[in-house]
């Protein structure tokens, strides 16, 4: 048995999301081959530097890369799409087929059936957030031969609108809270202020960085009895152009003035290791933002939210939005200072318990670590009869 685990993409976000079944797979003794597929340099060292000496103990580690002409076809284009990632795949058509199973975190690698033909490879996806966009529930969920899934709210829609069978959906929990590691603190806090956290998505259509961005940083730059953390999405300072394919929208996110960057209460990250671990979701005191799925990991403890209509979204019965229950909703940056007032006044009496609610909905979490469920999932889906034994012995 032969079953790989790939991370094909530009920044580390999805890492956190599969790599724990890996390792987890590995410490309870699967009988097969397990490998760990890189295809460029930074995602290599998060995943070396998340998988520690189980990498290369029991784990294999393989570099994908790219043939000389795809390296020709690939640069001109890559400030734009992501050219890269997509020639991945046919480049390296005899390390797939070399596998039983492939495990992804994103949907792009369906290629592999629908383009090239591997109908025997078994792809598992273990999905990258919580969240309530409509992409995450397209048809093309359906495509994968068996998906995970963090929570009944998700089981329930993937079911309801991606047509995905029942029996092909695992709900295993949230493995990317096995690697939390709420020692770290990356913002350095100059006060008793409290912490905002602006984290506005990537994409153009939904994002109320492209529209209003500016005007929230000009508002905490006025405001010093508060305190900004500005992390994005961190793929929305990745390119020059912001590319969307759910809803066909190319913009420019532009670049952040100096008078930001200089401000003593603005610490600004636009793609570190920080944006994707948690660190920020764990120590802000108050989460601003638009559609991120960041924000179920940021109700892991219960906190004041509040969120930017920027795009005039008829949203109270869409489940697309169902997030922003969560607390307070404006329309624009000129409501910042009276909208922050009230998502911190009435947070313990009218959102606390919507917050609990929404996330039990969103995270189906036991004593057994979500990464241990996954693994267990895995190992049945390749007849490792036995690997449920090992694991008990390991632990």
């Amino acid at each position: 048995m032969r079953i790989g685990f790939l991370f094909n993409h530009d920044q580390i976000h999805q890492v956190a999301h599969s790599l724990p079944i890996a390792l987890a797979l590995a410490k309870g003794g699967f009988a097969g081959e397990i490998f760990v597929a890189t295809t460029n340099e930074r995602t290599r060292r998060e995943v070396l530097r998340l998988g520690g000496d189980e990498i290369g103990r029991h784990i294999t580690h393989i570099d994908l890369g790219l043939r000389a002409r795809s390296l020709v076809l690939s640069r001109p284009l890559e400030g734009l799409v992501p050219s890269r990632k997509l020639l991945v795949y046919g480049d390296n058509l005899d390390f797939f087929r070399s596998l039983d199973m492939l495990v992804v975190a994103e949907k792009t690698s369906l290629v592999l059936k629908t383009l090239y033909g591997l109908k025997n490879l078994k792809i598992v996806h273990t999905r990258h957030g919580a969240g309530d966009r409509a992409i995450g529930f397209d048809k093309a969920s359906a495509g994968f031969d068996h998906v995970f899934c963090s929570g009944p709210k998700v089981r329930e829609r993937l079911i309801a609108e991606a047509k995905v069978p029942q029996e092909k959906i695992s709900m295993v929990g949230y493995p990317k809270f096995d690697m939390l590691d709420p020692s770290v603190t990356m913002f350095p806090v100059r006060s008793r202020a409290p912490i905002v956290l602006y984290n506005p998505h990537c994409s153009a259509h939904l994002s109320s960085w492209f529209k209003q961005g500016r005007q929230v940083l000009d508002f905490f730059l006025d405001n010093p009895n508060y305190q900004l953390i500005f992390a994005p999405h961190v793929m929305l300072f990745e390119r020059k152009f912001v590319l969307t394919i759910d809803k066909l929208r190319i913009d420019r996110p532009g670049h952040i003035e100096e008078r930001y960057l200089r401000a003593p209460n603005i610490h600004i990250d636009l793609g570190s290791r920080a944006s994707t671990d948690m660190s920020y979701t764990m120590m802000a005191d108050l989460y601003l933002g638009d559609v991120s799925s960041q924000i179920y990991e940021f109700l892991l403890h219960p906190r004041p939210c509040l969120f930017l209509n920027s795009h005039k979204a008829n949203w109270r019965e869409d489940p697309n939005y169902g997030h922003w229950r969560a607390g307070p909703v404006i329309d624009t940056p000129a409501e910042l200072a009276d909208g922050l007032k009230r998502a911190l006044a009435s947070h313990e009496e009218a959102y606390r318990p919507v917050q609990q609610q929404m996330f039990a909905s969103s995270f189906d979490l036991t004593d057994k670590p979500s990464s241990q469920r996954a693994a267990e999932v895995l190992a049945a889906l390749l007849g490792d009869t036995g690997w449920n034994q090992r694991a008990s012995l390991s632990a």
